[in-house]
């Protein structure tokens, strides 16, 4: 079985596919810790439809589709933020593809899709209840860094210097 990483565009329905997974699980994951609940269903609507992804197009984004024996698994999107700092975003795969090096091999394409669009330094923000994507990020060599910005869900900001 091989992993293979090639960009996606941002509304086709496989990213829609990956998107709508995502979003469920970290939406769950907060209501449950925090309410004893998982997300009200229209919620989730509402809130898949107003993040589509748009910011993740070239030529000042990408979208990258994680497959794992030709399967969609995960994605990661990257999104440059001015000249020189990009943001990593939508880091997710698949509950069942966890553990077979997929992550490190996505976040890795993704700074490379940075670099590509004029990137040295990478940043990022996650919840503290993700402690897997914090792990991930720490054994990348990401660095937890002072706030960059006030998404009321951020917890934890790291960066990464790409040159």
């Amino acid at each position: 079985m091989a992993w293979t990483v090639t960009p996606e565009p941002y509304d086709s329905p496989v990213a829609a596919a990956l998107w709508r997974a995502y979003y469920t699980e970290v939406s769950d994951r907060w209501y449950l810790l925090h309410e004893g609940r998982r997300t009200d269903p229209a919620e989730l609507e509402r809130e898949i439809a107003a993040r589509p992804g748009a910011d993740l197009a070239p030529p000042r984004g990408v979208l990258l589709i994680a497959r794992y024996d030709g399967e969609p698994a995960g994605s990661a999107g990257v999104r440059l933020l001015d000249g020189t700092t990009a943001e990593l975003t939508r880091v997710f795969l698949h509950p069942s593809m966890r553990g077979r090096g997929g992550a490190p091999l996505l976040v890795g394409a993704a700074e490379d899709a940075a670099r590509a669009l004029g990137a040295a330094w990478m940043i990022l923000d996650t919840r503290g209840d993700l402690v897997e994507a914090r792990g991930l990020y720490a054994r990348l060599s990401y660095l937890e860094t002072a706030p960059h910005n006030d998404d009321p869900y951020a917890e934890h900001w790291f960066g990464k210097d790409l040159a």
